[in-house]
């Protein structure tokens, strides 16, 4: 299982292998993405009562997240293909883990900041392996279904970061504690389950030569432009979407959270990326689902009060964000062939960027307003922007 893993179809993992890794896979990124980043969000009227924080600081320090995000793709991206997925994905939740009791713990706004950077830098690394290993020993037939499916665990994760903190209810230091126990668990599992899919010095994928003579591959452009809106509209609803429902729209901790229990149960159905790109065709369904995008996150500005619209807005943005973000994946691996890691690398470190850049700017709208819902319009605006960002052909 961690023996040389060649090039895209040598090393072919057994189907039982297969499944395991897909498994782990989706698990790893639950894990990084659900809850070690994204469930920041979910937190945030409980953190802006505890550490007295304005949208401003709220939007700050989810930045910080998306800003480690980047450092963290960047380093796994390059770190990748020489030391192998499983040391890479096994760093990931050794932060995942590290990040979320730090978070735990937190005693003032400075560590929690410091606690929310750990935990985000865990997603940037996360992925990376994880495309790669699939890309190297999944085979052909199912190498897209299991690239999406696998990117659906940040609903899974989302899902699962709900329940916990309707139980833990007030005390938000247990539910984070909590997460931090599922993260070692599934770091463990991760190190036994991803294969080291290593390339070996001097090794070289089909097309190498190809890319390596192309600085800048044909078609980048136009999907670093979808990236980055798809992630300035997403950061509106990942981390101020709770506070629109608890402020403005007037709904109470629990229903808020249920909400976002709905959101990520719906994520799942992102992993239906591949197939629909395979049936729509890649260009048709980035239209559809940044079409769909901006219409949750208006309808939220525009009617969060309803409990009705919180529950369906807040279904399609899960469904949308991930379905997007397996586009997005598939999307890089036709760009970079040759290179699958580097390829969701540049895609995920845009998309950061864009996020990372929205955050505080989004707080800022609101604080400026007096109103969560600017946010929201603002992003929905981007949203219908990066429609016109599809892909030049598929």
């Amino acid at each position: 299982m961690g023996g040389r893993a060649g090039g895209a179809t040598t090393g072919i993992l057994a189907p039982a292998k297969a499944i395991h890794l897909a498994a782990a896979g989706i698990s790893l990124i639950a894990v990084c993405y659900g809850l070690a980043r994204f469930a920041y969000g979910l937190f945030v009227p409980a953190f802006r009562n505890t550490f007295d924080l304005d949208a401003t600081a709220a939007g700050a320090i989810a930045s910080g997240s998306y800003v480690a995000y980047c450092v963290g793709v960047l380093l796994a991206t390059a770190v990748t293909p020489r030391a192998g997925a499983r040391v890479v994905a096994l760093a990931a939740g050794l932060l995942a883990t590290v990040g979320t009791s730090v978070i735990a713990m937190a005693p003032d706004v400075v560590m929690l900041a410091v606690g929310v950077i750990i935990a985000g830098s865990s997603t940037g690394v996360a992925s990376p392996p994880l495309v790669h290993a699939i890309a190297r020993r999944v085979s052909p037939e199912v190498r897209d279904r299991t690239q999406t499916i696998v990117n659906a665990g940040t609903g899974l994760g989302v899902m699962v970061s709900g329940p916990i903190a309707l139980l833990a209810q007030d005390q938000w230091r247990v539910a984070w504690f909590a997460f931090a126990g599922v993260a070692a668990v599934v770091t463990l599992w991760s190190a036994i389950a991803v294969p080291a899919a290593r390339d070996a010095a001097g090794e070289s994928s089909p097309g190498a030569e190809r890319t390596r003579h192309r600085r800048l591959p044909r078609g980048l452009l136009r999907l670093a432009a979808a990236s980055a809106t798809m992630g300035v509209a997403s950061a509106a609803g990942w981390t101020f979407g709770q506070d629109l429902l608890t402020t403005e729209g007037g709904h109470t901790s629990p229903f808020a959270t249920i909400a976002w229990i709905v959101l990520g149960a719906c994520g799942l159905l992102g992993a239906a990326a591949g197939d629909m790109a395979e049936r729509l065709g890649l260009g048709r369904s980035w239209v559809l689902l940044m079409i769909a995008l901006g219409g949750s996150l208006a309808a939220l500005a525009a009617a969060s009060q309803s409990a009705i619209v919180a529950i369906a807005a807040s279904a399609v943005f899960g469904a949308v964000y991930i379905a997007l973000t397996g586009l997005l994946l598939v999307w890089s691996t036709r760009v970079f062939a040759s290179d699958p890691a580097r390829g969701v690398g540049v895609v995920f470190l845009v998309l950061a960027l864009g996020q990372a850049g929205a955050a505080p700017l989004l707080g800022i709208a609101s604080d400026l307003s007096g109103s969560v819902a600017a946010a929201f319009w603002i992003a929905a605006a981007v949203a219908l922007l990066g429609a016109l960002m599809r892909p030049a052909r598929g």
